[in-house]
């Protein structure tokens, strides 16, 4: 059915582009006289070509000085970039090579890309550094100049994608400190009146910082000019973080980074790219053509027909609240038209960011309702109190605000009249790859005995599928994607289970703190009985001996002469 379509997509793109004829054709020959190998050989091909990357070339010189090279770090349309280290200080650099083959227009976008490390500065964007003494006349291998770079040792974005367990995604606080740090990065550039125009995971790097990883963009130079060729020879999905513009030549502004930026946070969120990630060039294009304003998802269902959503697909590991929110947003980033993407009605391209800003600065307050381990999510305000929330509480679970019990982690009770803030996460103290997100247990006060009230965690589509027809054979891309939901299945129903074992840690943790309390107040009851018993005694032994003197004063008469002098004096 793909081929048809793809064939299709062919005929279709020649009628729609008279301008851009030629580029249609060439890619659907292309499209057409390539093999198609399974996907298995495809990972081969890739897993050997990174191993050749990653291998020093001999003829390249092993140091320069002081410093040693100690490996390749990556091969795109420039050159090659290698990670040196200097044996004195043991600070480590990047450097990006060019290689000679590129036009005169490549070289001139090489040397406009040095010029623009050296003047940016900004803690999302990597950092350009001096070219060591003697390294541009050793290493060299033509008149132009070397760049070299702070180097990251987290690798780029790409590699921790292709992590299993993020196989359906990127955890909440990851994605919003990939949200954060991007942003401040693409604002920072647009203002210098830079445009990346090829922002995707392998141009965003890691770098370990003080309290958490910081993301850093790269490549800013983007010499690789979209011609026929280079159009041709790249891999299927490297095209997909290009705006449409891009792709068919025509003017752009910034938008074309807004639409990369969309794509590249769909990815993160969902664990996969928007748009037909499979398909190639032309009929991936000819079909996205047709999607809304709206629609930020297209895929293939299990029986091959397209679809078009308007909504992230499950699972994924944000929270109701958060995903709703971002879903809007990313309406706005991936919109056909570059004249309406990033803003609503007359607001300004821009405006984007700060809608963005609004979203990140959410102080967010995620409650596990132990009696249905479903987790709610709340956003606070620096005015809230906790019975505020209290309230919101009782709204969704229908327990008295008088019968809540909210604990931390570690088993304090929160006060009524405290702020709610106290317990909403911070992810700019946290680092986002953490899997246990801090959390405020529900529990109800009224209930001696917790039956269990779950509901089943809903199943994704592919896994229903296959339960419904388990001897139905799945192509590889869908088969995959179906084992990927199956593990975070089986995760999410662990971490559902060690999240109610933390709950339940808590609930113990505060009946031994009231313990302890009760204990204390015990011991100071007991203490004070005794002492209480002590004076009593005392009191009733004075009584005794009192009542004795009284009965001897009466006997020998001095009792009542004391009682006439005292009626005298009334």
């Amino acid at each position: 059915m793909k081929d048809r379509e793809a064939s299709e997509g062919g005929q279709a793109g020649r009628r729609t582009y008279g301008q851009t004829e030629d580029y249609i054709l060439i890619i659907a020959t292309t499209t057409k006289s390539r093999k198609r190998k399974s996907d298995k050989a495809a990972s081969r091909r890739v897993g050997a070509a990174e191993e050749a990357m990653n291998r020093v070339p001999l003829q390249q010189p092993q140091s320069c000085g002081s410093w040693e090279l100690k490996e390749r770090l990556g091969t795109g349309g420039f050159g090659n970039v290698t990670r040196w280290q200097n044996k004195d200080t043991e600070e480590q650099i990047a450097i990006k090579q060019c290689r000679q083959e590129l036009s005169e227009r490549s070289k001139e976008r090489w040397c406009l890309e040095i010029q623009i490390m050296k003047r940016l500065d900004h803690v999302n964007v990597v950092a350009a550094r001096e070219v060591p003494e003697g390294m541009q006349r050793m290493v060299a291998t033509n008149d132009l100049p070397l760049l070299a770079m702070e180097y990251c040792q987290g690798g780029d974005l790409r590699k921790y994608l292709n992590l299993f367990e993020n196989c359906c995604g990127m955890r909440e606080g990851s994605v919003l400190i990939l949200l954060r740090d991007i942003s401040l990065a693409l604002t920072y550039l647009h203002k210098k009146r830079i445009i990346h125009r090829d922002l995707k995971p392998e141009n965003i790097v890691l770098q370990q910082g003080e309290k958490r990883l910081i993301h850093k963009i790269i490549d800013l130079g983007y010499a690789k000019e979209l011609d026929q060729s280079s159009l041709c020879t790249s891999f299927v999905g490297t095209l997909q973080y290009l705006a449409p513009e891009l792709i068919e030549r025509q003017k752009y502004t910034v938008t074309v980074d807004y639409w990369s930026f969309g794509t590249l946070v769909v990815e993160c969120i969902i664990g996969y790219r928007p748009f037909l990630p499979t398909w190639q060039p032309v009929p991936w294009h000819n079909k996205l053509m047709h999607k809304q304003n709206d629609d930020i998802v297209v895929y293939e269902d299990l029986s091959g027909e397209v679809r078009f959503s308007k909504h992230l697909p499950q699972p994924n590991h944000l929270n109701s609240l958060l995903l709703e929110k971002m879903e809007r947003w990313l309406q706005l980033m991936l919109k056909w038209s570059p004249k309406e993407r990033g803003k609503n009605h007359k607001a300004k391209p821009s405006d984007c960011f700060s809608q963005l800003e609004i979203i990140l600065q959410l102080k967010l307050v995620h409650v596990l309702n132990m009696m249905s381990a479903k987790i709610l999510s709340y956003s606070v305000s620096d005015d809230e109190t906790v019975a505020d929330l209290q309230l919101r509480i009782e709204k969704d679970t229908d327990i008295p605000a008088a019968n809540q019990e909210l604990l931390l982690e570690a088993g304090l009770a929160l006060e009524p009249n405290g702020l709610a803030t106290q317990c909403a996460i911070d992810y700019t103290e946290l680092d986002g790859r953490r899997t246990d997100s801090p959390l405020v247990f529900l529990f109800d006060r009224s209930s001696c005995s917790y039956e269990p009230q779950f509901t089943p965690r809903t199943l994704p589509e592919n896994i229903r599928f296959v339960q419904a027809d388990p001897c139905h054979l799945l192509a590889y891309s869908p088969l995959r994607r179906t084992c990927s939901q199956a593990w975070h299945t089986i995760r999410s129903l662990k971490e559902d289970w060690q999240r109610l074992q933390q709950g339940q840690k808590a609930a113990i943790m505060s009946l031994l703190r009231h313990n302890s309390s009760l204990s204390k107040q015990k011991n100071e009851m007991v203490s004070m009985h005794q002492r209480l018993m002590a004076k009593l005694d005392f009191f009733t032994t004075s009584l005794h001996i009192d009542m004795d003197k009284y009965q001897e004063q009466t006997a020998t008469g001095i009792g009542i002469i004391s009682q006439k002098r005292h009626v005298d004096r009334l």
